[in-house]
């Protein structure tokens, strides 16, 4: 059957709503967008004005933070131990404007989470133990607190305390303890332009980052149920940012070196796929007064000589390497002190990673120089996908 046509006189309605409809959804949802605006994280994305005490402190609305810890330690028989301990903390969600929660909200109510590793190395016995914790920041289990001049980042019974004259270790396991006083020799480094460290191509592809790069160290440590006096040197970082790594890069090579001329050299290096390094990999050169030279990428390098298999995860790390500061007149022959210091971390950040100290020697304006550091290598086992 054939179907009939006819014709229709337009329905003005039919127009009106063609109009109207979009117009009404734009005042509907346009403050839906601000609040969401008003939901996301905070960016990083020029000067970080950094204050200090107060910055030692954590910054809510930044997705991730850490407060960074390692040193090379000597005991009177001139054994050697290295030893880490990191405080992480991971916002799960943005802080809105509009939070205001329950009118009795509940004491678990959070949106941080805190992480916390902890290692120890030691060389002659080519041991490396290593401990990881977790708590969300609520009922007093993990976070930070804040005095006039004292900051004290904690999880469980591990803690930093940060006070003007002196930073304090403490953490505790059932292999290994340690127990230190670590006294700033120099004043904080900020990292890039004021603290601003460049990570990708954006501008808000960045961390806020400073460092304490020389801690004279002492104290003791534990292996088992034997206690060590030890003394050396140490170094902090703390850094916060919201985010990712750009894409295409895989992973990151970050090196601290103290010198024995009393400088010190902090460099990273942002690995790509292809396995060049991004143009954002940069590094700090400080001086025996304190300082500071930023690095761009093409101003140093950094060649990888040798390679450590692992045999738990078949990641393979470098574990020597030359490094070339041409402006410094310094050349480096880095080793790693031992060849297994991978951390595995799936019970907290979920992050294979290998954190170890090392030693170096080389040459200065063609004099004979020495250094211990340490080298953080990640997005070797797998590509690194969590936030800064």
């Amino acid at each position: 059957m054939k179907r009939q046509c006819c014709v229709r006189r337009p329905d003005i309605r039919g127009w009106l709503n063609f109009f109207l409809i979009p117009v009404v959804l734009l005042i509907c949802l346009y403050p839906w967008q601000l609040a969401r605006a008003a939901c996301e994280f905070l960016s990083v994305e020029g000067p970080c004005n950094l204050i200090f005490p107060a910055d030692h402190g954590p910054h809510p609305g930044y997705r991730t933070e850490w407060w960074y810890y390692t040193g090379n330690l000597d005991n009177d028989a001139r054994k050697h131990y290295g030893f880490q301990l990191t405080f992480f903390r991971i916002q799960t969600s943005p802080i809105c404007e509009s939070d205001g929660g329950p009118d009795q909200p509940s004491a678990w109510r959070t949106k941080h989470i805190y992480f916390a590793h902890a290692a120890l190395t030691d060389v002659a016995a080519e041991r490396h133990y290593q401990e990881q914790e977790a708590a969300r920041n609520a009922l007093g289990m993990a976070g930070v607190s804040q005095g006039q001049d004292q900051t004290t980042i904690f999880l469980s019974n591990w803690q930093a305390v940060i006070e003007p004259q002196e930073h304090r270790l403490s953490a505790q396991t059932r292999d290994f303890g340690l127990q230190l006083q670590l006294t700033p020799i120099k004043p904080p480094v900020l990292h890039g332009e004021d603290g601003y460290s460049r990570k990708g191509s954006s501008p808000q592809r960045a961390s806020c980052y400073y460092s304490f790069t020389r801690l004279a160290t002492e104290g003791h440590i534990r292996i088992g149920d034997e206690k060590i006096q030890v003394q050396g040197l140490s170094w902090m970082d703390h850094e916060f940012s919201t985010a990712p790594l750009e894409p295409g890069i895989v992973g990151w090579d970050w090196f601290s070196l103290q010198l024995s001329d009393q400088t010190e050299v902090m460099m990273f290096l942002l690995r790509k796929a292809d396995g060049i390094h991004h143009p954002a990999s940069s590094g700090t050169v400080v001086n025996a007064r304190g300082g500071v030279q930023h690095l761009r990428h093409d101003q140093f390098s950094i060649q990888v000589d040798k390679y450590w298999l692992s045999p738990a995860t078949r990641a393979r790390y470098p574990s020597r390497w030359t490094i070339r500061i041409p402006a410094k007149d310094l050349v480096l022959d880095v080793r790693s002190t031992v060849a297994d210091q991978e951390m595995q971390t799936q019970a907290t950040t979920g992050v294979t990673y290998w954190e170890g100290s090392v030693t170096a020697t080389g040459t200065k304006q063609d004099h004979p120089i020495n250094a211990k550091g340490y080298v953080e290598m990640t997005g070797y086992d797998r590509e690194f996908d969590a936030p800064l």
